[in-house]
């Protein structure tokens, strides 16, 4: 007895049915690691953002555009939105209109299964990888989503996290 004939797709059947992205930034989707500590996080990040369509938010640290392009491994333009100071930042997206999601341990957190995809703009703020999201921020969340665990961990890497909630986000997992 035979099972089932797996047919690998190629490049250009995956580009074929792949939904085309956008030319510009239209604002829907943003994650943002604000408070990063490695840069090999960003860099998988944006590999995220580009694969579900999303922008990315980053602080103005000195060493924050170089983990970009080292991370940038597509080589072409990515969405990438510069901040000064995160406080202010999340207070004029709110503002603006968008759904500020915090991924952080909390009461009141929703578990990843159970968040709805993105319907209105959203950002999904990360924290620090050690300390989380500041108090002062955390103020301005709308609400927060955690990944339950069952390892020893208390938490994951904030790129693995900001890709697991991005997927959710997107409506794709």
């Amino acid at each position: 007895m035979s099972g089932p004939v797996i047919r690998v797709r190629t490049r250009k059947d995956l580009r074929a049915v792949r939904r085309p992205r956008p030319p510009r930034c239209l604002g829907h989707l943003c994650v943002a690691p604000l408070w990063p500590m490695y840069g090999v996080n960003l860099g998988t990040l944006l590999r995220t953002c580009d694969a579900v369509g999303a922008c990315m938010a980053v602080p103005r640290l000195p060493w924050v555009p170089e983990a970009l392009k080292r991370g940038n491994t597509l080589r072409g333009p990515a969405c990438v939105h510069w901040v000064r100071d995160p406080s202010a930042w999340l207070t004029e997206q709110r503002s603006a209109g968008s759904h500020i999601i915090g991924v952080e341990l909390a009461e009141e957190a929703v578990r990843l299964a159970d968040l709805p995809m993105a319907r209105r703009p959203t950002v999904a703020v990360l924290g620090h990888e050690r300390d989380g999201i500041p108090p002062e921020a955390l103020d301005l969340l709308d609400a927060a989503v955690e990944i339950p665990m069952i390892g020893i961990g208390a938490s994951l890497n904030v790129a693995v996290a900001g890709s697991l909630v991005l997927y959710k986000l997107a409506g794709f997992a």
